[in-house]
């Protein structure tokens, strides 16, 4: 028997194992659940109550982070390149190739490309930073605290900002003004309108055309919002379900065990893909918008 069948079976001896003492010491009974409301994880209390709309909660928090991230990692290494890279500047290096010419250059000309790039890697590295400490486990629970010598502690919880609607959105409407002002300064107000209707079409079409146009280029806010949105927020979700949140909501101790490597495994994938993922495709349809909107004919 080779090494790694010898791994597996010992992993699934131990699995099965557990579930076992698992059913022995709880069995199959159910516990109603009444405390435990997993939407609460996503509920922003104030913390500290500011005048007007200035609150800060959790995910003021996480953006300020994310912001500070975004800033002083990429300045420390910038003022520490070496002729003969090592490891993390290679790994930088690489990054810095995927923003400029996979996501910018790769999608604009040249000269909108070198006026742009500062702007789509900031929004790029800012989402991927908001992404990946979403998946921190930091104490920003307010609902549930834990006393340590005496002093109440949020329990720990995972969140990102970017699960929460308002954030994507006001990033899409940042592209949104992005674009259009870019767009007329090219060509006018006129001709940006003009360059929604494809060459060649004509009369009644060319109108039915435009208002698509026009329309499409509103949806592209809830495109843009909602992408982002929604696959963080499901997977924080699945992650919590299979964590052990789908055991309590049922009150079957024995599913926890059952879920909980599901819950791992599905923890893994979002860090190591649907973090960097979501950001590498906001980023990519800025560029896309703001070279259409420049460009003779979309």
């Amino acid at each position: 028997m080779t090494t790694r069948r010898k791994i597996l079976f010992g992993v699934l001896g131990f699995y099965a194992f557990a579930l076992v003492a698992i059913v022995a010491i709880f069995g199959f009974t159910r516990q109603d659940n009444e405390e435990f409301a997993p939407q609460n994880e996503f509920r922003l209390e104030t913390w500290i109550d500011l005048p007007g709309p200035l609150d800060i909660n959790k995910a003021v928090m996480y953006l300020i982070i994310a912001g500070i991230l975004t800033t002083v990692t990429m300045i420390w290494i910038a003022n520490r390149m070496q002729a003969r890279p090592n490891r993390v500047q290679t790994a930088v290096e690489a990054l810095y190739s995927l923003m400029r010419d996979n996501i910018t250059y790769g999608n604009m000309d040249d000269k909108m490309a070198r006026k742009w790039f500062p702007f789509i890697g900031a929004l790029f590295l800012f989402i991927w930073f908001n992404n990946l400490i979403g998946y921190i486990p930091l104490p920003t629970n307010t609902e549930h605290p834990f006393t340590l010598l005496g002093v109440e502690i949020p329990a720990f919880a995972i969140y990102a900002a970017t699960a929460n609607l308002s954030i994507p959105l006001v990033l899409a409407l940042i592209v949104f003004v992005s674009y259009t002002a870019e767009g007329i300064r090219a060509k006018g107000v006129g001709g940006y309108l003009k360059s929604l209707i494809p060459a060649g079409v004509t009369g009644g079409m060319a109108v039915f055309i435009f208002v698509l146009e026009f329309l499409s280029n509103f949806m592209r806010l809830i495109s843009l919002s909602v992408r982002l949105f929604a696959n963080i927020l499901a997977g924080h979700l699945i992650i919590l379900f299979m964590s052990g949140g789908l055991a309590v909501l049922l009150g079957l101790e024995v599913l926890g065990v059952l879920t909980l490597p599901i819950g791992i495994a599905l923890f893994l994938f979002e860090v190591g893909l649907v973090a960097t993922l979501q950001a590498f495709i906001f980023a990519t349809l800025t560029a896309i918008y703001l070279g259409g909107a420049v460009a003779e004919h979309h």
